[in-house]
């Protein structure tokens, strides 16, 4: 077996909140004991509700944070030991492609400028022979170079998103919700747009959303992440999910077929405080399958051949 191009052990971060005159400092943990590993030219999906720390597992490998505790290591180096200058080298395998794509893009910058930015980072010119490649390469034209963000259309300034991201050739791309904010039909473009650039270039996705539906579609394995944990490891998106909450977000996903569809039986209780997690299992509230174990201890994330959830009673 080949070592994985990424590979996160115990990642975990802490946000610590100011006090007050009435309240006391706090603190929460939006990612906890996270371990998680990525093969050359795989697409790993990662979902769960909002809040629940994708985004922020997301800016942890890109070291745009600092992690409390854990490791991200890439091509078996390090990120965690890297002074600026060779963290600044070793970045140029990764890149990020946000969810809002106008908000990504400085709206003073005309295209050009904003695909030459990646380039400037690290001390090099580029020519717009090099630009208009770039944008061929997202099936946008060349006269795009010379437009400003506000006269593209969300599709097309996504597009540049995507374009910038590859513009150091990467191995590994994160792709924070890169569809959530589009029209359905462009989400289709852009999701068949990705698939192209992977079997191109050899690339390895990292893919957020809260789209179960696009997920099983698109990638290979899928993490479902609750409340900063990682509680099931699916090794395909057609396996059969054993933690419940992994179930109930399934179920959650509609079908267009009628025949298809299912009865939803919706979670009831409170999702618990990030800031005052419970003792047991964070789902044990608003599980119908806990148990009195469960308000007491913490399930481990088990692992049967590929396939890892955190739950003292599976399905």
């Amino acid at each position: 077996m080949t070592d994985p191009l990424l590979s996160i052990q115990g990642l975990t971060k802490r946000f610590a909140t100011a006090g007050g005159w009435f309240t006391r400092p706090r603190e929460m943990t939006a990612v906890r004991n996270v371990d998680l590993s990525l093969s050359r030219g795989e697409v790993v999906g990662v979902v769960g509700e909002s809040g629940c720390g994708k985004s922020t597992l997301a800016r942890l490998i890109m070291r745009l944070i600092e992690p409390s505790e854990g490791d991200v290591t890439l091509d078996g180096v390090s990120l965690g030991n890297l002074d600026r200058r060779d963290l600044q080298a070793i970045r140029r395998r990764m890149a990020m492609v946000f969810q809002d794509p106008y908000s990504s893009l400085d709206p003073r910058f005309t295209i050009a400028r904003s695909l030459e930015e990646p380039f400037a980072v690290q001390s090099r010119q580029v020519s717009p022979d090099e630009i208009g490649a770039m944008l061929d390469s997202v099936r946008l034209p060349a006269s795009t170079a010379q437009r400003y963000p506000h006269q593209l259309s969300g599709g097309q300034r996504q597009r540049v998103g995507i374009a910038r991201a590859l513009a150091l050739k990467p191995a590994l791309v994160i792709l924070d919700e890169p569809t959530a904010s589009l029209d359905v039909s462009v989400q289709a473009q852009i999701i068949e747009l990705l698939a192209t650039l992977r079997d191109r270039f050899g690339l390895t996705y990292l893919f957020i959303s809260h789209d179960l539906s696009l997920v099983r579609y698109f990638c290979d394995r899928i993490v479902v992440m609750y409340l900063g944990s990682v509680v099931e490891v699916l090794p395909s998106p057609r396996t059969p999910p054993r933690h419940p909450y992994t179930r109930a977000l399934m179920d959650s996903s509609f079908a267009p077929d009628p025949s298809l569809r299912r009865t939803i039986a919706p979670l009831s209780g409170e999702i618990p405080s990030p800031f005052s997690l419970p003792k047991g299992c964070a789902f044990a509230a608003r599980c119908s399958r806990a148990s009195s174990d469960c308000r007491s201890e913490v399930p481990r994330l088990e692992r049967h051949d590929g396939h890892a959830f955190a739950c003292l009673h599976p399905l």
